[in-house]
């Protein structure tokens, strides 16, 4: 009995839904609510909501959220993206301030100190770094690249008294590669200038 009772009510119910629907879009819910008791004088706070713009629904079912979505890709992405920035900014810095900053002049040794740093966290990342080292590593050096004399570069100065060059940028990206796979491609499109090179 109560079966044919709500069947009936179905389309009242689906016009109401739809009126309601309607308003909405319309912006005539968005005035500010009266307060509970009828008796109370309008504040401050309700005479200056009620003299926005009516026009615009001040909130809307299209609105993004306003919270972190965990499943969001881009979400996870600047996340790890800090991470390998913070992981790799000190070897950056570092080879940078070797490079550029003056403190050693062309065809000058790096420091103990400097060539443990790029030792460690650079050169053992070379996707060539035994070709690079050949006999034997002698030492670290910075000098002027022999084809782009305007671009300083680090060298290995081999035991036998041969020396070559190594791109730190390439050894940044395959460490980033080993380190950060699901992430390496598209922080290396972003930050290097000469992509995966």
């Amino acid at each position: 009995m109560a079966a044919p009772l709500l069947l009936r009510g179905l389309p009242l119910l689906r016009l109401r839904l739809h009126q309601h629907q309607y308003r909405a879009a319309a912006g005539i819910f968005s005035t500010p609510r009266r307060p509970w008791c009828t008796a109370a004088e309008p504040s401050r706070a309700d005479e200056s909501l009620s003299s926005t713009d009516k026009s615009t629904p001040a909130w809307s079912a299209g609105d993004p959220p306003k919270y972190p979505r965990w499943d969001d890709p881009d979400y996870r992405w600047k996340d790890k993206e800090a991470e390998i920035l913070k992981d790799i900014e000190p070897i950056t810095s570092l080879t940078k301030e070797i490079l550029h900053s003056g403190r050693y002049v062309d065809g000058e040794r790096l420091t103990v100190e400097d060539e443990k740093a790029v030792l460690e966290k650079l050169l053992a990342y070379h996707p060539h770094s035994e070709d690079k080292i050949g006999c034997g590593l002698d030492s670290l050096m910075v000098d002027r690249h022999p084809q782009f004399k305007r671009s300083r570069c680090l060298f290995v100065v081999r035991t036998d008294g041969g020396w070559i060059d190594f791109s730190y940028q390439k050894c940044l990206r395959a460490y980033i590669r080993d380190k950060y796979p699901s992430y390496a491609e598209r922080f290396i499109r972003e930050h290097f200038k000469r992509g995966s090179g």
